[in-house]
């Protein structure tokens, strides 16, 4: 397990902005950018009360069979076999992700989530829980609650063979319908599906059904592509090309990257209430950072990108923009230079949005609208 570093709490002070991602994709068009750039399986022991809770989902959720282990190569790289093509990230880049965990974690001073949910929530829900990392990490500071890590945005099962005895891990499609019943969960956590959800809204439609009266949800998604304060960040850089290929590779795909300033209003249009979006900024280096806060966060999340990159490049530039494999690489060749120079300082920002679940008739009468 990775194990964190605790930090003081960094500065949460955000924008407060909430603009729309299809405007933001709009200007990105109109700017003419885009005319520019043309096998074992898991041995799971599992608790009395979560084996109960198991047998109460239909029988389309699949376990972590043998048959789901049967990957798909490309490229040199392996991706899922289950509903193959549908998630362009690669599946062998468990130390990336938990790295990723680590940087998420310097932002929250050591925190695994910010909803106030409370000291005893019973059950838990991990969409999209990727090495599993967050969902052990709950069970271990919820030892009483039923924490369920679906394998939902990434549809393999790369989770560890020895886990805590109140997880459990499902295979399924977060796009698909939802097999959980209603008015469940006391907590569901949404982190880092950039990329592999085409219908967010409902998404969250689903969620809201799933989740108990008073029950929480926080979404955490980094605001796509990054910035910077100086101006280094600009189109004379791969960098910034780069990120503007993969805003047109995931707009082509039906899977828009600028989805993190819609988040905390696709909540709010749901039925959630007492929704808060707080911002935090995430620079990609640490060297040329001054607060020695952000300095720390930059190193990890430099590190975080330069194993990423490949993976979140390949697929969508090689298959949908038909760029070939050595295209790419030369690319990322230059793209990993200005990173290691650091000449260019470039940051994303990371939101933390939470909503909750209201009690009373408002949630009776706002589910059967959805």
């Amino acid at each position: 397990m990775f194990f964190t570093q605790q930090l003081c709490a960094l500065d949460f002070s955000g924008s407060g902005r909430e603009d729309n991602c299809s405007q933001d994709e709009a200007r990105f068009y109109e700017s003419g950018y885009e005319s520019e750039l043309t096998n074992n399986s898991p041995q799971v022991v599992l608790s009395d009360e979560v084996q109960q809770f198991r047998n109460t989902l239909e029988t389309d959720t699949l376990t972590l069979s043998s048959s789901v282990l049967d990957y798909q190569y490309e490229n040199g790289r392996r991706y899922h076999a289950f509903r193959q093509g549908t998630y362009m990230h690669p599946n062998d880049e468990n130390n990336q992700l938990d790295i990723f965990h680590h940087v998420y974690m310097l932002l929250l001073n050591g925190e695994l989530y910010r909803a106030p949910i409370g000291p005893a929530p019973e059950r838990i829900l991990d969409i999209g829980t990727g090495t599993g990392i967050w969902a052990i990490d709950m069970a271990e500071q919820f030892p009483n609650a039923q924490i369920i890590g679906t394998v939902y945005a990434d549809l393999s099962p790369i989770q560890p063979s020895w886990i805590p005895p109140n997880v459990q891990f499902e295979l399924d499609d977060a796009e698909s319908e939802w097999t959980f019943e209603h008015d469940h969960f006391d907590f569901i956590h949404v982190r880092c599906l950039l990329g592999a959800i085409s219908d967010w809204p409902r998404l969250f439609a689903q969620a809201y059904k799933a989740l108990k009266p008073g029950g929480w949800i926080e979404v955490v998604e980094f605001h796509f592509p990054s910035t910077s304060d100086d101006g280094s960040l600009n189109e004379s850089t791969a960098w910034w090309k780069c990120e503007r290929l993969l805003l047109k590779a995931y707009a082509v795909s039906n899977r828009s990257l600028m989805i993190a300033r819609s988040i905390r209003k696709w909540l709010v249009d749901v039925g959630f209430e007492q929704t808060s979006d707080v911002q935090v900024k995430t620079p990609v280096g640490g060297s040329w950072c001054t607060d020695p806060r952000e300095k720390e966060v930059g190193r990890w999340n430099a590190v975080n990108v330069m194993e990423g990159l490949e993976g979140f490049t390949m697929a969508p530039l090689h298959r949908v923009l038909e760029w070939s494999p050595i295209e790419v690489q030369a690319l990322l060749g230059q793209v990993r230079t200005e990173l290691l120079e650091q000449k260019v300082h470039g940051y994303f920002v990371t939101h933390f949005v939470i909503g909750q679940k209201p009690t009373g008739p408002t949630t009776a009468t706002r589910t059967r609208e959805l």
